[in-house]
């Protein structure tokens, strides 16, 4: 199947380094490529090399396990191109590993981290043209793990799908200096003991009631507070969240109600390395009305600030702009990201080279 149409896509060549692209008009939204990958794994046994396909629509059984009880774990990560034109993916291993960390939860059988890591570059070689020039935005790519064999009952599925599409976009919030947040205190995203520390499809349509709600009052999104006492903040429906004080940088800790963010972990060891203190720790809305800067973390947000937060009737603003923590990390994280500066942490891997499919 030919991949659907897009406003922003159009017609080219195969021999052309770029699609054709209007890239200044792009968003956080759909661009459809021209390929995907995918792999299937009968339960008990390992998934073995998938293969490269034209992007376009799946079949799937009506009795599968994802469409009926939810069975499924997805990832998201980015390639980028610097000015030197290599095309870069970052800390691949920590999406692979945390994967499989869900998997077990939802009792699937995951992709090995060598075969994830592998299947991503490939995606990504696939869609080379597609990666953003410099500076105009970066390949979003997305990893399902779904179960898609037939089961009636409430029982591991007997087969999964490993796939993994691709997007170009940019900016997932249009803010000009920070989001509004407002604090949601009836509607809970996690309770202990549940999958919000594993990436599973069903935590994110049921946060979306919330975000409506709030984007109609015209706020950017919802932090959610812990289910156990209320008092405590955990995450928005997508992303990390950190208050600053002073030297001290804090973020709640990832004791299951939390998705342990690849950016939230990457952030945290660059906060350290400028010489804040970076605590993870039960963090009260108490606290975070009194800090003095707060931001959000992830994938898709990269790092973006808060400027203010509305609790009942109560708002408050933080800093933001160029005197920011938050302006200064994103800086420090996507200059490693595009290259700009010397990647010592070794968290970028290169695939423009890769001859693998």
């Amino acid at each position: 199947m030919a991949p659907s149409s897009s406003p922003l896509r159009t017609t080219s060549k195969a021999d052309e380094k770029y699609a054709n692209v209007r890239w200044e008009e792009l968003g956080f939204a759909l661009t459809p490529t021209d390929y995907m990958y995918v792999a299937k794994c009968r339960q008990g046994e390992s998934f073995s090399q998938g293969k490269i396909l034209p992007y376009g629509d799946i079949s799937i059984s009506p009795c599968s396990p994802i469409l009926n009880y939810g069975q499924g774990l997805f990832e998201g990560l980015k390639a980028y191109r610097t000015e030197d034109d290599r095309i870069m993916i970052f800390r691949p291993d920590q999406n692979a590993l945390r994967m499989q960390a869900g998997a077990e939860r939802l009792c699937m059988t995951s992709p090995s981290l060598e075969l994830f890591v592998d299947a991503v570059k490939q995606t990504v070689l696939a869609n080379k043209k597609w990666v953003p020039p410099p500076g105009k935005g970066t390949l979003y790519i997305r990893p399902l793990l779904i179960g898609s064999g037939d089961t009636l009952g409430v029982a591991p599925a007997p087969e999964n799908t490993f796939l993994i599409y691709a997007s170009p976009v940019r900016d997932y919030h249009k803010v000009s200096s920070g989001l509004d947040l407002k604090v949601d205190h009836k509607h809970h995203r996690a309770h202990s003991g549940g999958t919000g520390g594993v990436k599973s499809c069903t935590n994110y349509s049921p946060v979306v009631k919330s975000l409506l709600e709030a984007k109609s009052s015209g706020f950017s999104g919802v932090l959610f507070l812990d289910a156990a006492t209320g008092r405590n903040i955990e995450e928005l429906s997508a992303c990390n969240i950190f208050i600053v004080k002073g030297n001290i940088v804090s973020t709640p800790p990832t004791s299951g109600t939390i998705l342990p963010g690849v950016t939230r972990k990457s952030i945290s060891e660059l906060a350290r390395d400028i010489g804040y203190q970076v605590q993870e720790r039960d963090v009260s809305v108490d606290e975070l009305l009194e800090a003095e800067e707060v931001f959000c973390t992830g994938t898709a947000v990269v790092v973006t600030a808060v400027e203010t937060v509305t609790f009942h009737d109560k708002k408050v603003k933080y800093r933001t702009g160029e005197a920011s923590l938050s302006r200064k990390l994103r800086s420090m994280l996507t200059n490693i990201q595009m290259g700009i500066v010397e990647d010592k942490k070794g968290w970028m891997v290169e695939i423009d080279r890769y001859q693998g499919w």
